[in-house]
């Protein structure tokens, strides 16, 4: 934990100490992974899993014919294919990524603005 966590756990009230533990703490990592295949991205997020793994597949199979090709042009030309389908399984992890960040920065303001209305509803 960081000075600034610190800080903030020793200025929290016991109201709000109350109020963090009954909305629970951060989802595991798990949990969060899972999450992204729910909502109104939901779909798109299942597309881009499915189109990742197909990419993998196709990558692993194009490796098996690098390995396997008698002719030297064939190989180069496998390993070119492999080349991409990799390169586009980790794009696509990426994006999966971006989308598993937002989601924490989201959960984080959601928090801050419901201790500002909590602030508020307080008169402080």
């Amino acid at each position: 934990m960081s000075k600034i966590d610190d800080l903030i756990n020793e200025t929290l009230s016991e109201e709000d100490e109350a109020l963090l533990q009954s909305h629970g703490s951060e989802p595991g990592y798990i949990a969060q992974a899972f999450a992204l295949f729910t909502g109104k991205l939901g779909w798109v997020m299942w597309l881009v899993a499915i189109a990742g793994l197909i990419f993998f597949v196709a990558a692993v199979y194009a490796l098996y014919q690098v390995f396997t090709a008698e002719e030297l042009i064939h190989a180069l030309r496998w390993g070119v294919i492999a080349i991409i389908m990799v390169q586009l399984t980790v794009f696509l992890r990426g994006f999966m990524g971006m989308h598993f960040e937002a989601n924490r920065v989201l959960r984080e303001v959601k928090r801050l603005e419901l201790r500002m209305v909590r602030m508020e509803g307080c008169g402080q």
